[in-house]
């Protein structure tokens, strides 16, 4: 469906037998997903069997550590069959940025296998009491994607005396945290991303970390640019939705008629014209994201460090790749007639997915000013983004 000329990993989740049906049960129960306002568990549980969770886990935890690629495709994969499902399934990164954990930490968290499910929420970073190595942690958070379905969830914390623009996040598990069901949007409806709040929780700070921070593990994949990845897999879930509503239009065109009279879609030269500049646009904007990865990703498996000019570039291809992913969704959106404002109309849904993941604040269009700034020496990315 979705192809690369990437590597794969030969334990990657792609090359999961069980993968083929779980993306048919994901497509077939999107509007579920859509109406329940989250990703259900039994979904969850298929994700964590194919591997979603462990793919990126250190070896030494019975993770697969599969290449970025490769972790890229399975998300884009994903979120063609739904961007919801997408979103919530990106959240397998979650083990690059946990390794900044001691490694005492993160073997009691991988004791019982390597398929965590994480869910976090930073912003804002709430105060938190530091009593001896422990920290009292209380407030609320936004935007938690997936706290439905994770064991373990994160939470941004501000402790007095720490500065430098990372936050830290303070990790317990599920249960000690409350839910409230806040998220209604018109896109990306199923991601479950409600607010979290902690009363009253003691965390010992080495089940802390400095979102961003140095890991304490010494492998490829653990140095390649961890905020440019955490953009990364939320685009390429644009990216695989963007696809799906092109192949959404191609499917259409090839038998709808107007009911005007018009000719059929296919044999129209605007409709012509316009499915042949999304597919330039989509193809080049996925070439710059994985091409930027492939190169990051060849010098670290040589022993390099990835320098911040192609830091920034791998920035700068997330911001593009959602961008024109929004603008694809909607030229396809259009292409659809009337047909498509119809409230679950496939064509509306891939438009209103693309439009929220380039809403986010890693891929807004505010970047392409952030990566200009670098790009001419006039100064880093401002704040934690």
């Amino acid at each position: 469906m979705l192809k690369t000329d990437t590597d794969r990993n030969q334990d990657s989740p792609l090359e999961c037998p069980a993968l083929p049906s779980l993306l048919e049960d994901i497509r077939a129960r999107a509007l579920e997903f859509r109406g329940a306002r989250r990703i259900p568990q039994d979904i969850v549980e298929g994700l964590r069997h194919i591997g979603v969770y462990r793919a990126l886990v250190d070896r030494r935890f019975g993770g697969l550590e599969v290449t970025p690629m490769a972790f890229l495709e399975l998300i884009e994969t994903i979120g063609h069959a739904d961007a919801s499902a997408g979103w919530v399934a990106s959240f397998g990164v979650s083990a690059t940025y946990l390794a900044a954990l001691p490694i005492a930490t993160l073997e009691k968290i991988y004791a019982r296998g390597p398929d965590v499910v994480f869910a976090g929420a930073i912003f804002p970073p709430q105060v938190a009491v530091r009593s001896g190595d422990t920290f009292v942690v209380n407030g609320r958070w936004p935007y938690a994607s997936g706290c439905s379905g994770a064991s373990l969830i994160g939470v941004g914390i501000a402790v007095e005396g720490e500065s430098g623009g990372l936050p830290r996040t303070a990790v317990m598990p599920a249960s000690a945290v409350s839910i409230e069901k806040t998220w209604d949007t018109i896109g990306l409806a199923g991601t479950g991303s409600h607010d979290v709040v902690v009363q009253n929780v003691p965390v010992r700070e080495d089940w802390t970390f400095i979102r961003g921070g140095a890991p304490v593990i010494d492998t490829p994949i653990y140095r390649y640019p961890s905020l440019g990845l955490a953009a990364q897999v939320l685009t390429v879930v644009g990216l695989g939705c963007a696809r799906r509503a092109l192949d959404e239009v191609e499917a259409m065109a090839a038998g709808r008629r107007s009911i005007t009279g018009a000719p059929t879609m296919a044999d129209r030269p605007h409709v012509q014209a316009v499915v042949g500049e999304a597919e330039a646009a989509l193809a080049a904007a996925r070439a710059f994201f994985f091409g930027v990865t492939e190169e990051a990703w060849e010098l670290l498996v040589d022993g390099h460090d990835v320098p911040e000019t192609l830091a920034n570039r791998i920035r700068l291809a997330a911001t593009h790749g959602a961008q024109v992913s929004a603008e694809v969704a909607r030229r396809c959106f259009e292409l659809g007639g009337i047909a498509s404002v119809q409230q679950d109309h496939i064509l509306g849904r891939c438009m209103q997915d693309c439009a929220v993941v380039a809403q986010h604040a890693f891929m807004a269009r505010g970047n392409y000013e952030a990566a200009g700034r670098v790009m001419l020496g006039r100064g880093s990315r401002p704040g934690y983004p």
